[in-house]
């Protein structure tokens, strides 16, 4: 087997071994699911050569500064997920903390839209001392909204997807938390949905900053047009959603969350400005050419499953 992850680090990969031999994982709760153990995960610009008799690792590019995406913390891996050495759910809980810092509002309860906003929605409580409770159920046979190709399919899965606590949410101040806002249609849904079973008011607070730019590097976030905070001003989303109040995490924030630095992530769809060079677009650094790759490492000392 060979596993071989982008110079960058864009997208997570680890490996672990299972049932005496290894396997590859795009997160490592898979290998807790096969009843595994975690060894690492793959570097970026890394190959890893599995055999029979262990595994050998070439080191066949050197980037100075990864490029990991940061919406696998945000919206796509599973908070039990860790990602480069990091525990999603407590990245979360901490976008939730630095959220309440930087966006405080008086209000009865802090409530998630599930289920992505969930830890976040509790850092939000914990730090705030406002109650958390759940004003929201999620279905969960229906997959990710934002995700879904046409705008009529993702409005009529957000109305399968959701359904609001009435006994919660009447009479209430409610802070209601997302992992991110996209094209905004998701949003107004939901927070209609809140109002209608009675909040007396709604705060819609976001775990990501503003999303401007579109993402070529896989995510479904195509074009400027489909991205509402890419030509509406905060004030404008907030009124297009209908809520009392908008904040969004800023980028420092973020990455006081991650305990990184910003320079170490892709956050081309935040600032528009990317760790890659495409055409009409800004490139935050020279990108590294194929003739700039260190030579290939040596490979590391062959390892065995009974060693582990």
């Amino acid at each position: 087997i060979y596993a071989v992850r982008d110079p960058f680090g864009f997208k997570p990969l680890c490996f672990g071994e299972v049932d005496g031999g290894y396997g590859v994982f795009s997160e490592s709760v898979a290998i807790d699911t096969l009843n595994g153990t975690l060894i690492r995960d793959v570097k970026p610009g890394e190959v890893m050569v599995f055999t029979d008799s262990g595994f050998e690792s070439y080191q066949l590019a050197n980037e100075p500064h990864p490029a990991h995406c940061v919406f696998e913390f945000i919206y796509f891996a599973r908070p039990d997920s860790v990602i480069d050495g990091k525990l999603v759910y407590k990245v979360r809980e901490r976008i939730g903390r630095e959220l309440a810092r930087e966006h405080h509002v008086d209000a009865d309860i802090v409530s998630p839209v599930p289920d992505s906003g969930i830890t976040s929605a509790i850092g939000y409580a914990r730090e705030s001392g406002i109650m958390y409770l759940e004003g929201l159920m999620k279905n969960r046979y229906i997959g990710r909204t934002f995700i879904l190709p046409g705008q009529d399919l993702r409005e009529t899965a957000v109305r399968l997807k959701m359904n609001a606590i009435q006994d919660n949410i009447k009479g209430k101040r409610v802070v209601l938390v997302d992992d991110s806002i996209v094209r905004g249609t998701t949003s107004r849904r939901i927070i209609d949905m809140v109002r209608k079973a009675g909040a007396s008011e709604v705060h819609a607070r976001v775990g990501s900053p503003a999303i401007i730019a579109p993402c070529y590097l896989g995510i479904d976030m195509a074009t400027r047009q489909e991205l509402i905070a890419s030509y509406k001003t905060i004030k404008e989303v907030e009124g297009l959603i209908s809520a009392d109040s908008l904040g969004y995490l800023s980028i420092d924030g973020l990455m006081r969350a991650l305990e990184c630095d910003k320079n170490d992530m892709c956050i081309g769809c935040l600032t528009g400005e990317y760790p890659v060079e495409i055409p009409g677009e800004k490139c935050r650094k020279k990108q590294t050419r194929l003739d700039d790759f260190s030579k290939a490492e040596r490979p590391s000392q062959a390892v065995s499953p009974d060693s582990l």
